[in-house]
């Protein structure tokens, strides 16, 4: 709700103002002014951590004279940049908008980029808002026929207390860093995203988590580079995180990244880049990756990067493989692991660093062994997974199959304890899932029954015995080859992953 601007670039310090004291309800309004030049730092935190009742509960603290801290901020030549204190203004400006994530002002910034979990969040907050305080308009309405009670005096009179940072732009950014340690810290990803923002992997996230919408922490790359990173980020955005996932799960268009709620997204991506751009000789990239990007450069390779695992992974490039998501990304209550996911590309990132042009053709070969590996071992897998850290996670199970996969091209046997084994956690008691004892199905269960009879009926790819993502990732076939005469009749066509019909049959 409040724009952001960067304020890396002022250098001069402006001192010589008259500094106001407080913020009132009517400087978000038409009429107010303030409210139209107040700027969030680009480092500074996306404004959506707090809950529909968070939100609720300061508009009642504002209502009720309750006490409510001070707003924090740092006056550049040009913007009253919010240092401290963006949540609580956002708060009030919703109010007054009526915007809570889904109204004009969101809907102008994030395009067709607001998720179902965001507009139901904002739904929840609007109604709630509505029941307990009122809307603006319906406190405008009174206040201009004259009805004027106490909580409409109380909402006239009351502001929010201002504190200013004085300084230049170096003392107003460290100002943040140390407010934001302590009282609600920054996470562990705010902390990377905001210490790394100018590394193209901290770029990259940003773009694809708004599909190069919202905030363009870009833009300084130029007209030409700007517009490469908003089209590879909106492709990334579509591929990884459309469509959304509602539950109980009907059918298996699932997206690849799972939610794409702010949160959980923003590290999967980050995460996911990261394996993009794994070398030879680096298994182990981070957000650290690379140096700041002045030219956009650095991001777009980063972009690309991940574009190429992603085309190798799934869609229609005749290199793809067409991974399906319920065997591939999901939990054996079909919902979405990071750690298959991540696991899953980090293993197919490393064949591709390594140049392994065979693994592609070894993999389809073995494919039907290695998902009825993958299918019939789900639940003992997410066992074996929630048994470490969260930390190792993914590279353990990019070793577990990889190992699936060796033993698979080998024409090995595939136990329970081959697996077990390949986790590194051998000779430890592994304990299968609690039996269920309510007589009604969960949204879990559901999802279970759905994913195994809607498996059971999936397309399977008549050349490596595969299942088929219909809905991402495949091709049409010629089962007599146009070079020995195949003719374009549905007779003589069928459906194949995209590797398969390109590279494996030819």
């Amino acid at each position: 709700m409040i724009t952001r601007a960067d304020f890396a670039q002022i250098s001069d310090e402006d001192n010589s103002y008259e500094t106001i004291d407080k913020i009132s309800i009517h400087h978000f309004t038409n009429e107010g002014l303030t409210g139209k030049i107040l700027r969030k730092p680009d480092f500074q935190r996306e404004t959506n951590h707090w809950t529909p009742e968070q939100v609720l509960s300061l508009l009642e603290c504002f209502v009720s004279g309750d006490l409510i801290p001070s707003v924090i901020l740092w006056k550049s030549p040009t913007f009253l940049f919010v240092i401290d204190g963006g949540h609580r203004l956002s708060v009030l400006k919703s109010w007054v908008e009526d915007d809570y994530g889904d109204g004009f002002i969101s809907s102008k910034f994030f395009g067709d980029a607001i998720s179902e979990s965001q507009k139901k969040a904002a739904k929840k907050a609007r109604e709630l808002i509505n029941i307990k305080i009122g809307t603006y308009q319906q406190f405008k309405k009174k206040v201009e026929a004259g009805e004027i009670d106490a909580k409409i005096s109380s909402i006239l009179s009351r502001a929010l207390p201002v504190q200013w940072v004085k300084g230049d732009a170096d003392k107003a950014e460290a100002s943040f860093f140390k407010i934001n340690t302590q009282g609600t810290p920054l996470d562990e990803i705010e902390q990377s995203l905001l210490e790394y923002r100018k590394r193209p992997i901290a770029i990259s996230a940003r773009a694809i988590i708004r599909a190069g919408r919202g905030h363009k922490y870009w833009s300084m790359f130029g007209k030409e580079n700007t517009e490469k990173i908003e089209a590879l980020a909106k492709k990334l955005h579509l591929t990884l995180f459309e469509p959304e996932i509602k539950t109980p799960i009907r059918n298996l268009d699932l997206p690849l990244g799972g939610s794409k709620g702010i949160r959980t997204a923003l590290q999967i991506i980050i995460e996911y880049l990261s394996l993009a751009c794994i070398t030879q000789t680096e298994k182990n990239q981070s957000i650290t990756f690379g140096t700041d990007d002045v030219t956009g450069e650095q991001t777009i390779n980063v972009l690309k990067k991940a574009e190429r695992l992603t085309n190798r992974i799934t869609g229609n490039d005749k290199g793809s493989l067409g991974l399906h998501p319920a065997i591939y990304y999901y939990g054996p209550s079909g919902i979405h692991s990071s750690p298959l996911f991540l696991g899953t590309a980090r293993f197919i990132s490393e064949k591709l660093c390594n140049n392994d042009d065979a693994f592609f053709r070894k993999f389809s070969l073995a494919r039907k062994k290695i998902e009825n590996a993958l299918i019939s071992n789900k639940e003992l897998i997410a066992t074996v997974l929630q048994k470490l850290g969260s930390t190792k996670r993914v590279e353990v199970y990019s070793k577990v199959i990889n190992s699936i996969y060796n033993a698979a091209i080998s024409s090995k046997d595939i136990s329970e304890i081959d697996i077990v084994d390949w986790a590194g956690l051998t000779g430890k008691i592994v304990v299968g899932s609690e039996k269920i004892k309510s007589t009604s199905f969960s949204d879990d269960t559901k999802n279970k029954i759905f994913i195994k009879s809607a498996l059971n009926h999936a397309v399977k790819c008549p050349l490596c015995e595969g299942y088929i993502d219909t809905n991402k990732s495949m091709s049409y076939d010629h089962v007599i080859r146009k070079e020995d005469g195949g003719i374009g009749e549905s007779e003589n066509g069928q459906v194949t992953h995209p590797y398969c019909n390109q590279s494996l049959k030819n």
